[in-house]
This record gives structure tokens, C-alpha cells and sequence, in this order.
């Protein structure tokens, strides 16, 4: 008996706000188990990781003065990956329902025979007035209300729109000014309360609360975009319902995420979404710090360790490790390869007896201690290029083993301990590539101009991260928009120096060369912004 294969369908899903923890668990279980994705611009980029590595992602978004796929491109998408038998979703911002624009979705499905679900979201025109802590309806204030969408306000009904008592208006930030003048010309008074809401539900939520007749004034020359807007008496009531006051409070400046209970001096980065660069597996620990600072973290994957391409140097060498005065380790990887290879060879750390050991940075010096071994000498300004001047004895006719990249690099620091009178063998431990891809989550962010910092702790992840970048962009215009406004965060001189090479400048650099130092460098930084 012929199996008959299971047939295709398309869920078209609602995404909610904004943040994952507003998904519905059915949403978040069809996006585990999406074979195809069909995604819009206004997605939030952390969604995209919910999917499976194999699953096909097509962003579809439309952006304004930007090439868009058109309506009927995206459903013959929907119905072409249906009809191949695979689980579709079409993840909408919001609610698939609500100014969704699934009519014509559906309509293609059902004229292919297609199988197509409806799975409900969060719609930004409830959840954004309830993250600002304003409650739509009240038995005194607001007895109703109503939703609508100002993207055409010619074709709205403006003399009975302004008799209702509230008004929930999506895609309205760019016709404010529009939506102003109809209201008050139809009689609503200039005093009347009103709040936008910016970036509903996410770390970059921002809120402004003025009144019909200072609104403009208020919000001259600011983004408003994507935002909710609400008119009515029920706007007031935010300053008694919403969580603890965070930040300022006033009508004249733009209020933080009422998600959080934190004041912006213990979360200083809270409105920034920072794409963090680093290693391929590399610990998550530096993101969680920007993270705990009220910071929305994208990681990019701009850097992969593995083996070199032989190990005969670096056998050789600890074999002889006896002969060697000195050991100079400069990173993490060169550690972990070394003691990789040190095992490799039957041997353990008593082989390094009366070897000393000269470490660069407090992160490879903790690296270090993890094989219980502690650093002879830590340069104090944690950077290679300084470990000679600060070098605790005479080099001259010491023999000295530098385990490093394959690839090279610290041309400057063997120089100078080679003038200094060393004998320096360098061996290759380890190998740094560029990865094959950008994740989606990345890719989205940076297309979409929604990164406000980048952060690059080495060389390396600049230049690669550079070559990843030109995969996503086809040519130098788009790739200067998408750095335009951004802030490049260098964690020292030596990744500065590559970013003012392929950057033409650096915005933040630590002054103390780690990830705290970093990290403190972007306080500052969004403290004085």
C-alpha cells in the first residue's frame, strides 16, 4: 500500500509586540518546528532564532523607499512552499488579523487548495497602551474605543472618529501633524491627552505623553516610527497605573520601558540594541552583562577557532619545552590549544616546570588558572605590544615559546623581544576563519538600521566581520546607511586601529582593554549620548 505524504500548510501567525516572552506558546511551537519561514520587517530579529538551523528563512518585509517583494510575490511564496509539502509560517507583527493584510494571503491559499491556519497574536494596539500603564477602557473615562490605522487619513471618517472617547492608532507617526489637525478642526479640544508609544514591548520602548495642542512641539524632529498612538482622557490615568517611575516622567521627554522595575542608573543602556560580535561558542558572558544593563543583545558570530593546519611546530616545541625560558600566552585559544596538545602528548603541567609564564590580560590570565598554573607576569595595560617595556628581566639570550594564530599577527611584539635580544620560536596553536553565514537575527538588525552599537573585541572580528557584511550588502551605499548613526565600541588600541582602517572611525574605546572595560566604556558612553 502507497504511504501518502503528509500534505503542506501555511500557519499564518501573529508575532505579538514585539519580545519573545509575548508570543503565544502555540506561536513559539510552530516556529520550533518551521520548516519554511516567511517573515515581515517589523518581526523582531530574536524571533528568527525560535526556528531550526535547517529551516529556510525569506524575509518578505516592505520598507519605505527601499526595493520591497510585492503582495502577490509573497503569496505565491506561501502557496509554492505549501504545495512542496512543507510547514510554513507566515509570521506577522502583531496579530495576522489586524491590518495584517492576510485577505489576499488566504485567498491565494484557498484558490491552490492549501491548508492554512489562523493562530492569534498579541496586537500592538492593546499591548502598547498597556506597557504605558493606560487602560483603554474605564466606567467613567472611556466607555469604548476604537482602532484604526492613519497610514491614509484622507479616507477616514474624522467627525465621528473625534466624538469617540479613545483612539488606538496604528501607523500613524509619520501623518501625526495630519492626525492632529482632523481631530481638533472636528472638535476635540488642543487639552486632550495623548501618548505614543515607540518600539512597544522591547528594551527600546519609549514613551511620549503631551496633550493635542504640544504633541508636535514635543516630537519635532524624533523618529516616531513604529508607534501606537492613543487619544483620550484615559492617557492620564498612566501616572497611577503604570509600574515605578523610571527615568523622566514629564511630557517633554521621551520615558523608558515600563516593563522594568529599574531605574535608568542601574540600567543605563536600556533603549539600545548592541550587536555583540565574538567567537563561534564562545561564552555568552559579556552579552549578559549588557543584557543585566537593560541593553537588547544581538550576537554575530564574526570569528571561528579551530585547529592549524598542522601540528608539527607546536608537537616539536613541547617536546623541548625544557629549553624554554619563557611562555607567552595572548589570548584564550592560544591557552586551550596549548594544553589541548600538552595532554595530546602524555605529558601535564609539571612539563612547564622552570618555564616561566608571561600572559596578556586578566581573561587569559583567569584562562590560565583554570589548569591550575598562575601567570609569572601580566603586562598592566593588557595588550601585547606593552609586555616588553614592562618585561620583569633581561631578555637578552632568553629562549622564548609564543603559541599563536596560524594566520600571525603580534609582528610588533616578537620585533621588539626579538631587539630586546630573545630567541623567539612561534609555532602555530590554533587557526581563526570567517564563519560561512550571518545568523538571521544579525542579518535582519543590520538591514533594517535597528543596531545602535557594535562591539568588536579583537582585530579579527572587525575584518571578518567586514566580509560578512558584504555578503549581506550588494553594494558601498548600503553598507555606509547601515553603519550611519551606529557606534563602533573597540575594546583597545589594536582593534581601534583596524576599525579607523576599514571604518574610517571609532566611537568608544575602553580604557581598560577587557570586556568589563568595554562594557564600562559603553555606560559612559550612553550616560553622556
Amino acid at each position: 500500500m502507497t504511504k501518502i505524504k503528509e500534505r503542506g500548510k501555511v500557519y499564518l501567525v501573529g508575532a505579538g509586540p514585539g519580545d519573545v516572552a509575548y508570543l503565544t506558546v502555540k506561536a513559539y511551537n510552530l516556529l520550533a518546528a518551521a520548516q519554511v519561514l516567511v517573515y515581515d520587517a517589523l518581526v523582531d530579529a530574536q524571533l528568527l532564532q525560535c526556528v531550526p538551523p535547517n529551516c529556510l528563512k525569506l524575509d518578505v518585509g516592505k520598507r519605505g523607499g527601499k526595493p520591497s517583494t510585492t503582495q502577490g510575490e509573497i503569496n505565491n511564496l506561501l502557496v509554492k512552499h505549501c504545495q512542496e509539502r512543507k510547514q510554513v509560517v507566515r509570521l506577522k507583527s502583531g496579530d495576522p488579523l489586524i491590518f495584517g493584510r492576510c485577505t489576499s494571503e488566504i485567498e491565494a491559499l484557498k484558490a491552490s487548495d492549501c491548508d492554512f491556519e489562523l493562530v492569534p497574536g498579541i496586537s500592538s494596539a492593546l499591548a502598547a497602551p498597556l506597557l504605558a500603564g493606560i487602560p483603554l477602557t474605564d466606567p467613567v473615562l472611556s466607555r469604548c474605543f476604537a482602532v484604526l490605522t492613519a497610514h491614509e487619513p484622507e479616507v477616514l471618517d474624522w467627525e465621528a472618529l473625534s466624538r469617540l472617547e479613545t483612539l488606538v492608532i496604528l501607523m500613524g507617526g509619520q501623518n501625526l501633524p495630519e492626525i492632529v489637525h482632523q481631530l481638533v478642526r472636528h472638535g476635540r479640544s488642543h487639552l486632550t491627552p495623548i501618548a505614543i508609544v515607540r518600539w512597544a514591548g522591547t528594551p527600546r520602548q519609549q514613551i511620549w505623553i503631551a496633550q493635542l495642542g504640544n504633541i508636535l512641539e514635543k516630537t519635532t524632529g524624533l523618529s516616531l516610527s513604529p508607534a501606537v498612538i492613543v487619544v483620550g482622557e484615559v492617557v492620564g490615568l498612566n501616572k497611577y497605573l503604570q509600574p515605578e517611575k523610571i527615568g523622566c516622567q514629564d511630557s517633554t521627554t521621551p520615558q523608558t520601558p515600563m516593563s522594568s522595575n529599574l531605574s535608568t542608573s542601574t540600567q543605563p543602556l536600556i533603549g539600545k540594541t548592541i550587536l555583540v560580535t565574538r567567537s563561534v561558542g564562545q561564552s555568552s558572558t559579556f552579552s549578559d552583562r549588557l543584557i543585566a544593563l537593560g541593553a537588547a543583545v544581538i550576537e554575530m558570530p564574526t570569528l571561528e577557532i579551530g585547529p592549524p593546519s598542522s601540528w608539527v611546530a607546536l608537537d616539536n616545541a613541547i617536546a623541548h619545552l625544557s629549553q624554554f625560558d619563557w611562555l607567552i600566552l595572548t589570548s584564550t585559544n592560544a591557552i586551550d590549544y596549548f594544553f589541548e596538545r600538552l595532554i595530546a602528548q602524555g605529558k601535564d603541567t609539571r612539563a612547564l616546570a622552570g618555564v616561566k609564564i608571561a600572559v596578556v590580560g586578566e581573561k587569559t590570565a583567569n584562562s590560565l588558572k583554570q589548569y591550575s598554573l598562575q601567570a609569572d607576569f601580566i603586562p598592566p595595560n593588557f595588550v601585547a605590544d606593552s609586555l616588553v617595556e614592562n618585561f620583569p628581566e633581561e631578555l637578552d639570550g632568553k629562549k622564548v615559546l609564543f603559541p599563536r594564530v596560524e594566520s600571525g599577527g603580534r609582528e610588533v611584539l616578537v620585533k621588539e623581544l626579538t631587539l630586546k635580544g630573545a630567541k623567539v620560536i612561534e609555532v602555530a596553536a590554533y587557526q581563526s576563519c570567517c564563519p560561512s553565514g550571518v545568523p538571521p537575527a544579525a542579518e535582519l538588525a543590520l538591514q533594517n538600521c535597528k543596531v545602535n552599537v557594535i562591539t568588536f573585541a579583537s582585530s579579527k572580528t572587525v575584518q571578518f566581520f567586514c566580509q560578512l557584511t558584504d555578503k549581506i550588502f550588494s553594494n558601498n551605499s548600503d553598507a555606509s546607511e547601515f553603519l550611519e548613526g551606529v557606534c563602533i565600541a573597540s575594546i583597545g588600541p589594536q582593534t581601534s586601529k583596524t576599525c579607523h582602517a576599514l571604518f574610517g572611525r571609532v566611537d568608544v574605546e575602553a580604557q581598560e582593554y577587557t570586556l568589563d572595560g568595554l562594557t564600562q566604556a559603553l555606560i559612559t558612553w550612553a550616560t553622556n549620548s
